[in-house]
């Protein structure tokens, strides 16, 4: 009764517009000082605790490249690169939307970067030239999902942490998973554009016009190779390879492209580091509301509810699903990851399934969650952009919301969808 009790305040106290970090830590404090269970001393030692590991270094890296890249003008150079390969298909716009995120997923690894830099370029483009103001910002929003699992992920390098998986495993299995999700949102961008005669570029596809583009995008896109391709096949450390690509993005822009200044560069610092600090303080906050929760035996009794439906797998699969849905709705993506993606993980593991899929099952489950309503800060960020009312974007959402929770049930039951490359690669045997 007392863990659905804090659930309830945790959840109560968000969506009043409380801050996530600050709420992971009011909780347990309060309830220590009201029942004495443990010495204050414990809450500074917690959330020591949760951020005492070197992986966690290498967030501020993947930060620092994606503001590297927004200050360069990268995004531009890789929509026109997105509009070349989309050509004349129809909706080709909002087509363009998706690739873009897809691109710079590669980048920068977070949720909502994605739909703040891809959302201000393209969301007024698309408004212009004839979208509803809430379609641009569903797609937005939605396709904003992408930065968080194709490598490199923030989320995957926590939940890594928290669950002693490999790194380099999680990047290797986000990337088929993150590229269906693509495919996804662009087959039913199709059928709307088709359905509602969205507008089409008057360029026709032009092999030449694609290589220029690609030129001028190939130190762009030498990023993500770089980072991922050092991390998988084992060249360097997930923070040393954060660290490199760091450093290329600052060489690209200050001496390839030009179009970053000293001025920028220390802008892209602020921001970065920022933002790091908003990740690390919701990090830090979950040692003692995690703590809290297994003292009071909730971990435990969550283990034992979803272990009932291991005896049918399709059941089990189902339930989980509903479970990532329901939570996605009413608490931040992060901390859902932080507090509950270990725990989600630990029980599918102990249900048969590989600890890898199981972890990127709960990272794009949770991800989706970033843009449902009413919690979803991605929903917000691509709403604000759009100025539109949310719940039209909400409803713009929904035949997307429904495929991306069924792909997320599809990563369930067929697990070479993620564990294949991972296999390929010898992380896993």
């Amino acid at each position: 009764m007392e863990s659905i009790l804090l659930l309830v305040v945790l959840v109560v106290l968000i969506l009043l517009g409380a801050p996530v970090g600050f709420t992971l830590i009011l909780i347990p404090v309060v309830y220590i000082l009201i029942t004495d269970a443990a010495p204050m001393i414990l809450i500074p030692s917690q959330m020591f605790s949760a951020i005492d590991a070197v992986p966690l270094t290498a967030i501020p890296f993947f930060m620092l490249t994606g503001e590297l890249m927004t200050s360069a003008t990268i995004t531009d150079r890789l929509v026109e690169l997105s509009q070349r390969i989309i050509g004349r298909m129809r909706g080709s716009m909002a087509q363009a939307n998706v690739l873009v995120s897809m691109f710079f997923a590669g980048m920068n690894g977070s949720v909502v970067a994605d739909t703040a830099t891809v959302g201000s370029l393209l969301v007024p483009a698309m408004k212009k030239a004839g979208y509803p103001s809430a379609f641009a910002a569903a797609i937005t929003a939605v396709s904003s999902t992408i930065g968080g699992i194709i490598p490199p992920s923030v989320m995957m390098i926590v939940l890594a942490n928290a669950g002693g998986i490999s790194v380099g495993a999680l990047f290797a299995g986000g990337v088929i998973p993150g590229l269906m999700i693509g495919a996804l949102l662009m087959v039913i961008n199709y059928f709307i554009a088709k359905r509602n005669n969205f507008e089409r570029s008057r360029e026709p596809f032009s092999l030449k016009a694609l290589a220029v583009s690609s030129y001028r995008s190939s130190f762009a896109l030498l990023i993500p190779v770089v980072l991922v391709g050092s991390v998988v096949f084992g060249v360097a450390g997930v923070v040393e390879a954060g660290a490199l690509t760091a450093t290329i993005a600052l060489f690209v822009g200050l001496f390839v492209y030009r179009t970053i200044t000293w001025r920028n560069c220390k802008s892209a610092f602020v921001r970065a580091f920022r933002n790091s600090a908003m990740v690390f303080i919701i990090i830090a906050a979950s040692g003692p509301f995690s703590w809290l929760l297994t003292s009071l035996g909730a971990i435990n009794e969550l283990e034992q509810w979803l272990l009932t439906y291991t005896y049918n797998p399709l059941l089990f699969a189902l339930v989980t699903v509903v479970f990532i849905c329901l939570l996605g709705m009413v608490m931040d993506s992060a901390a859902n990851i932080i507090v509950v993606g270990p725990v989600l993980v630990d029980v599918m593991v102990k249900a048969g399934y590989p600890d890898v899929q199981a972890a990127l099952v709960v990272v794009v489950g949770f991800l989706i969650g970033s843009v449902t309503p009413p919690v979803g800060v991605a929903f917000f960020t691509a709403g604000a952009i759009a100025n539109v009312r949310l719940e039209k974007v909400a409803i713009a959402m929904l035949p997307y919301l429904v495929a991306l929770f069924v792909l997320l049930f599809a990563l369930i039951i067929v697990p070479e969808f993620t564990m294949y490359l991972p296999q390929l690669l010898g992380f896993v045997k």
